[in-house]
């Protein structure tokens, strides 16, 4: 967690010189540095993992106006489920309290809200800074084809209609990471299981975490937690849901 430069030197030199208990461990010993928000290449460049700043996301008033969204409908369909596909967290980085993203534009992710959790892996889509997506194929998890669609209609109501905003003032950064009931941008994540940071399809490099949303804040009867997090530079967003 102090992620300074001892910790990386550390780190960096049991990667490249394993120990002999390294066989004993599920991962290598750099992958805890995922925890503090931080890792490095094989140059031993350092990677910053999370950003420095952190807002909730609120239950607002009705049309208020805010440059976030949780929650848009869409009308195309999921190829597995045949379910709606849903712009899960739509983002306005012009927005000033969402200039420590350093996005001048929209981000936009996308995914089926009842296949995501049963997928190979995260649901990825590439967003263009005017609002655009394109959704990447995805594979479930068991290679069936099909699966059922759990989400009702009145869930998909839920989701689509839920009243959250951006909060007016950012909290600290681990304000997300202790509770199960707060939707956040930015900061550390409250992981379900363990940190999980995506590679990005394009570039191969470590995506940064970007926001959570607690499934059962936004339709009822659902468990677990979305992390959505994206790569700065291919404009790519992953999604993946953790629950116990």
């Amino acid at each position: 967690m102090q992620g300074d430069d001892k910790a990386m030197e550390t780190l960096l030199e049991l990667e490249r010189n394993p120990r002999p208990w390294r066989k004993g461990l599920y991962v290598d010993s750099s992958s805890y540095a995922q925890i503090g928000g931080w890792t490095f290449d094989k140059e031993g460049q350092r990677i910053q993992l999370n950003f420095d700043t952190c807002y909730p996301m609120v239950k607002g008033t009705t049309g208020e106006k805010s440059p976030i969204r949780i929650g848009r409908a869409r009308e195309d369909t999921c190829p597995h489920c045949g379910g709606h596909m849903v712009d899960i967290l739509v983002l306005d980085g012009r927005d000033e309290r969402l200039k420590f993203l350093g996005l001048d534009g929209i981000l936009t992710a996308t995914c089926c809200p009842n296949c995501v959790g049963f997928l190979k892996g995260p649901a990825f889509n590439r967003f263009t800074l005017d609002g655009g997506v394109e959704v990447f194929p995805s594979e479930l998890f068991d290679g069936a084809e099909k699966t059922k669609c759990y989400v009702r209609p009145e869930d998909y109501k839920a989701l689509t209609e839920n009243p959250f905003v951006l909060g007016k003032t950012p909290v600290p950064l681990f304000y997300g990471a202790a509770c199960q009931d707060v939707n956040t941008i930015g900061g550390f994540a409250n992981w379900v299981q363990d940190a999980e940071y995506t590679t990005c399809p394009h570039c191969g490099k470590p995506m940064k975490y970007l926001a959570q949303i607690q499934w059962d804040t936004v339709f009822d009867c659902a468990e677990g937690t979305l992390y959505v997090e994206f790569c700065p530079d291919c404009h790519i967003v992953s999604m993946q849901h953790q629950q116990t």
